[in-house]
């Protein structure tokens, strides 16, 4: 009677392993967060999918901002969201024929531009700081006062000195202005290197609203959230036997003792 005892108390322990590892109720909800950390981590990558454009800079115009061969992360925009200090993704086949350009956007339809007065941007009169110029001297760039007509964007690259920008076609018609409606997208991030968010360009406070930042973190937070969740879910099931089979043997040994 002893060992049929013994042989009747190992089933009714519950932690042989013959159930689901960790039981009915700790399954499910190891499948919810499962379920779930696939939600956030695919809803993640899909509206970035959407919200979002990868471009290659090609040329050290918006250095060291952006260096050559950067790849960023612009969000779509519409040309009438676009607002001083915002680095632009544009097409205007007076400046490139078949190629996207990136600059930043230092004035907008009804703004007057120059430069330099000591060594700063001037816009509508006031003096500009650029700190993410870091230590480039905007008056490489010199030129004189430019009236931004309406619709119209007067962009320049952090590069004073090389880039090809607005003053590089200020003899044109448009006097070096590009239309709003010829941006797609505004840049957030320099992903490869990973140099994270774009600096806000709060030299411009002064004379309007700057941008919001784009939900690009919310969609990071949302595919590393995912991913946790999934891994952590995934891993419940493995765990929850390994503790259970270490339960079972701790109760076997002592029936087995007697």
């Amino acid at each position: 009677m002893g060992g049929e005892s013994t042989t009747r108390t190992a089933p009714r322990g519950g932690g042989t392993g013959r159930g689901p590892a960790g039981g009915k109720v700790g399954q499910r909800l190891s499948g919810l967060v499962v379920a779930l950390g696939l939600v956030l981590f695919l809803g993640g990558f899909a509206w970035a999918a959407v919200a979002y454009r990868p471009y290659t800079v090609p040329t050290s115009s918006m250095a060291p901002t952006i260096d050559m061969g950067a790849r960023v992360l612009a969000q779509r925009v519409d040309g009438g969201e676009v607002r001083r200090g915002d680095v632009v993704v544009f097409h205007d086949k007076t400046w490139v024929q078949n190629a996207p350009v990136v600059k930043r956007v230092v004035a907008v339809g009804g703004d007057t531009v120059s430069c330099c007065k000591q060594g700063k941007l001037t816009v509508n009169g006031k003096q500009i700081d650029e700190p993410y110029l870091r230590g480039r001297a905007a008056a490489a760039g010199g030129f004189p006062e430019v009236e931004v007509g309406r619709g119209r964007l007067f962009l320049l690259g952090d590069e004073r000195q090389g880039s090809l920008d607005s003053t590089a076609h200020l003899t044109d018609a448009a006097e070096g202005t590009v239309s709003r409606d010829a941006v797609s997208a505004r840049v957030d991030a320099v992903v490869w290197p990973m140099n994270g968010m774009l600096e806000r360009p709060t030299g411009f406070e002064a004379l309007g609203i700057l941008s919001q930042p784009g939900p690009l973190r919310t969609m990071a937070l949302m595919i590393v959230s995912g991913a946790v969740l999934v891994l952590g879910g995934a891993a419940y099931g493995p765990v929850a036997k390994l503790l259970g089979g270490s339960r079972a043997r701790a109760r076997t040994e002592p029936a087995g003792a007697r």
